[in-house]
């Protein structure tokens, strides 16, 4: 096992960065956008994330998602696979923050594509995910991540807890529970991750589509290695999630000690469709209108998660 992990860990150090040139070209220039300061990339550093993907209902997830073009990726089994990641950003151009990102693995097309391929030939197949919820911890997160990204961002009450044996993270709106993932910590595998993501999200009757970009030593877990406990709550954010039949265990677990990400300023963005008139998808403009530049957190969560809940 330790000869296979060393040349993992050889054949993904020579995997050239995924971060496109571009963003590299403009590093170190300024813009200001929706009264935001940055400095090219848009990145953060020093920051731990956790990932669990648990297996769902693949026809339940499709009628979670907008329009007539984002399918659900297809596993055995009729099942699709939910994907929650949180991210502990300790160092960004907008200060610190926490984000909780629940999603529906997709791809992106007239079809639903084939089980298998997308996963090989994501650019292809449009493969991504699509963030059903995102809540973080401050106003500027907010107002920059939905207002430029059209991520659907909202204020909440977040933490982020490693210990020696497993990373955690609580999600509380208005005194309701939104979700609690605990997974149990991976073997540290160290495996050099470079990986690039696409999100979908829905804005102003849009379909937007980002590109981030993670680079860092990732402890990965799969199959029966990988343990993690889920729970869903019944805040109205994360409401349809009960009908997805969510498994109890998880495909995967990573977590991520230290990472380096880049939010790519380029994105891409479609008319959102229906077979009716007068239907559209996610927040209006105004949702952001207004919005200011406040670092500041909410209190931490204070519902307790039993064992049993």
């Amino acid at each position: 096992m330790n000869r296979i992990l060393r040349l993992a860990r050889q054949g993904l150090s020579a995997v050239p960065s995924p971060v496109p040139r571009r963003q590299r070209r403009l590093a170190g220039r300024h813009a200001l956008v929706d009264g935001i300061p940055f400095e090219l990339p848009v990145d953060s550093i020093d920051t731990p994330a956790l990932m669990a993907a648990f297996p769902i209902d693949r026809a339940a997830a499709a009628r979670m998602l907008p329009g007539g073009e984002l399918h659900p990726l297809a596993l055995p089994g009729g099942k699709g696979l939910l994907l929650v990641t949180v991210v502990n950003y300790l160092r960004t151009d907008i200060g610190r923050y926490i984000e909780y990102s629940i999603a529906i693995a997709c791809t992106h097309g007239a079809r639903p594509a084939p089980p298998l391929l997308p996963g090989l030939l994501r650019g292809t197949f449009g493969t991504g995910q699509y963030v059903v919820d995102l809540p973080v911890s401050s106003e500027i997160s907010v107002k920059g991540g939905k207002g430029i990204w059209g991520m659907p961002k909202h204020r909440a009450h977040l933490d982020f807890k490693v210990g020696d044996s497993a990373v955690s993270s609580q999600y509380e709106v208005d005194g309701r529970l939104g979700m609690y993932i605990e997974i149990e910590r991976p073997p540290a595998t160290a495996l050099p991750l470079k990986v690039g993501a696409v999100n979908y999200c829905a804005f102003r009757g849009m379909l937007m589509k980002s590109f981030i970009y993670l680079d860092g030593p990732a402890d990965i877990a799969f199959g029966r290695r990988a343990r993690a406990r889920l729970v869903v709550g019944d805040a109205p954010q994360v409401a349809g999630l009960h009908e997805l039949g969510i498994a109890e265990d998880p495909l995967f677990t990573v977590f991520l000690p230290s990472a380096q990400g880049v939010l790519d300023d380029h994105f891409e963005c479609w008319f959102l469709t229906s077979e009716t008139p007068g239907r559209t998808y996610g927040e209006p403009l105004d949702s952001v209108v207004g919005l200011g530049l406040s670092e500041d957190w909410p209190a931490p969560p204070r519902i307790d998660v039993g064992a049993d809940t």
